[in-house]
């Protein structure tokens, strides 16, 4: 019984390593490959008069902290799906990665946005607090969080494989998608400006999160603009800002709203 028990212990650990791993060399690509197209366009910064640098090798030791929370709730789903607790998945098929890959981009966007809107609360804000110091985020602001913070926004990745025949192809897509798209919309500059990312469109593009950094009260959701739609926590001025990006070569609008608090 205790040989089984380390055998246990040491495949979920090599799946938390495997996981841990690739998600740290995803984040140190993505913020050097940003960080290096942003000092090719600084005329594209949002926020002109502020420069979170300063807070980079706080917000990367924070980051890699909380990473390991996130990899280790995805590598226990995946863990525990192997070990036939979860719900079978779907066989693995171009189409249903595709279609479980869709599903869940909606269901994690209604999770975030709710999360997020739960860290903002009086009761819980102490924990989604340290996040927030980044009034002007950076490429590296994005997994800049408490543990607390991390098991609220990311325990989807664990309770999805309970919930959904997730294969697990789909999963990592999303979680990879998830991460490059969470750096870049913390990278402070604007490239994905368009009639595609404001109104009627559901999509978002940096300048959407760079608001809820500055502003606070504003623009929780994560990959959709959807649900602040609904409940009404679009910033009044985001797709104003997005229709100023939309001509290449144009100057960022300029950002200089204080936080509230």
């Amino acid at each position: 019984m205790m040989s089984a028990l380390i055998g246990s212990v040491s495949q979920y650990l090599l799946y938390f390593a495997v996981v841990y791993a690739a998600t740290v060399v995803i984040y140190f690509a993505t913020g050097i490959g940003m960080t290096l197209l942003n000092r090719r366009h600084p005329d594209r910064r949002i926020q002109k008069n502020r420069n979170g640098d300063k807070r980079m090798w706080v917000e990367i030791r924070s980051s890699l902290s909380a990473l390991a929370v996130s990899a280790a709730m995805l590598s226990f789903g995946y863990f525990a799906q192997v070990r036939g607790w979860t719900i079978a998945p779907m066989e693995t098929s171009w189409w249903s990665v595709v279609l479980m890959f869709g599903v869940s981009m909606v269901l994690y966007d209604a999770w975030f946005y709710w999360g997020h809107r739960l860290l903002h609360l009086k009761m819980f804000y102490r924990w989604h607090a340290p996040h927030h110091r980044s009034v002007a985020p950076t490429v590296w602001s994005n997994d800049s969080s408490t543990a607390v913070d991390t098991l609220i926004e990311h325990g989807y990745y664990l309770i999805v494989w309970f919930v959904l025949p997730m294969p697990p192809l789909a999963l990592a897509a999303q979680r990879v998608f998830d991460q490059v798209s969470g750096m870049i919309g913390h990278s402070g500059f604007e490239y994905f400006a368009s009639s595609t990312s404001r109104w009627p469109s559901p999509m978002i593009c940096t300048t959407f999160h760079d608001l809820h950094h500055s502003t606070f009260r504003y623009n929780y959701g994560n990959f959709f603009s959807i649900w602040d739609r609904m409940m009404g926590t679009v910033h009044p001025s985001y797709d104003a800002m997005v229709r100023d990006f939309e001509t290449p070569g144009d100057e960022a609008p300029g950002n200089t709203t204080e936080p509230k608090r």
